[in-house]
């Protein structure tokens, strides 16, 4: 009996041990697909032309020859952009010296801008087209002349180019306003591209330079009320934080002649944010300006 009893015993402890045994399966891991970069040409930068934007406040924004911009891209005299357009800022092959790329959304119905030009300066129109479409050419209006019929407005007007925009060199340059430099030019630093002149409220803003307005409006972010006026091929001045603008864009403008009222649009005090850029490129105003 007592063996019997051991027999069974010794059965079921088999039997639970055959039941807690365990077996480990181990298999290889899922391979997963890399994303892995595609060899080929390094995208370019672009910036996207919003409404308003112009070929002069483009570049003057990225730091750029506006003449390079248009070379890049093909663009001409007189400068036509349209928004939805996406303009190079690099040339092909060129390195990256680009900064910000924007982006907005394609409008849907064309409009032209028909703003009117004062005298003979030349300055780019921006069109609104729908996307994937080519511009519809703005038009001057026609200018009369004693000794010469109207400009037939059923024709695309033709761009001349203003004397002020011809030839190289720096110009003779005069201050645009009287006052403090409160700060001055720091070559590469982005804050400060120019000289900030301390002075009052509606106090009178002068152009330093003989020439024709490029850009005047408030679409530049850091810059308040802006005055650009373009000198020659090489040289742009640029008068910011005003609190009214006294030119339009494609007006000539004489040096000393007043441009804007000086304000604090964009700016913690009452002053005129004034920088010279050659090919694009800031310089310190202080090296153009006379010694007072």
């Amino acid at each position: 009996m007592t063996s019997m009893r051991w027999l069974l015993l010794s059965g079921l402890l088999a039997l639970l041990a055959g039941c807690g045994q365990s077996t480990v399966v181990t298999r290889k891991p899922v391979e997963r697909p890399v994303a892995r970069p595609q060899s080929g040409t390094p995208s370019v930068p672009s910036y996207t032309v919003q409404r308003g934007d112009t070929l002069y406040g483009i570049a003057f924004r990225h730091r750029l020859d506006f003449k390079d911009v248009a070379e890049w891209n093909g663009i001409r005299p007189p400068y036509l952009i349209y928004p939805g357009q996406v303009l190079r800022l690099r040339a092909a092959g060129a390195p990256d010296r680009s900064t910000v790329t924007a982006s907005v959304p394609r409008p849907s119905t064309p409009v032209i801008d028909r703003r009117p030009v004062t005298g003979s300066g030349t300055v780019e129109r921006i069109a609104t087209a729908p996307a994937g479409k080519p511009p519809v050419p703005a038009r001057e209006p026609p200018v009369p002349q004693t000794s010469t019929p109207p400009v037939d407005t059923a024709a695309p007007a033709v761009s001349t180019t203003p004397a002020a925009s011809v030839g190289s060199g720096a110009p003779i340059w005069r201050w645009p306003t009287s006052g403090d430099v409160v700060s001055g030019f720091v070559a590469g630093d982005p804050t400060r591209q120019g000289i900030n002149i301390a002075g009052s409220a509606g106090q009178v803003v002068h152009a330093a330079a003989s020439g024709v307005v490029v850009y005047s409006g408030a679409g530049l972010i850091g810059y308040g009320e802006l005055v650009i006026v373009k000198h020659n091929d090489e040289f742009l001045s640029a008068y910011g934080h005003n609190r009214k603008r006294l030119v339009a864009e494609g007006e000539q403008v004489r040096a000393g002649q007043p441009i804007a009222e000086m304000g604090r649009s964009g700016a913690a005090r009452d002053m005129l944010h004034f920088e010279i850029r050659r090919k694009g490129k800031p310089v310190d105003p202080l090296a153009h300006l006379p010694r007072r």
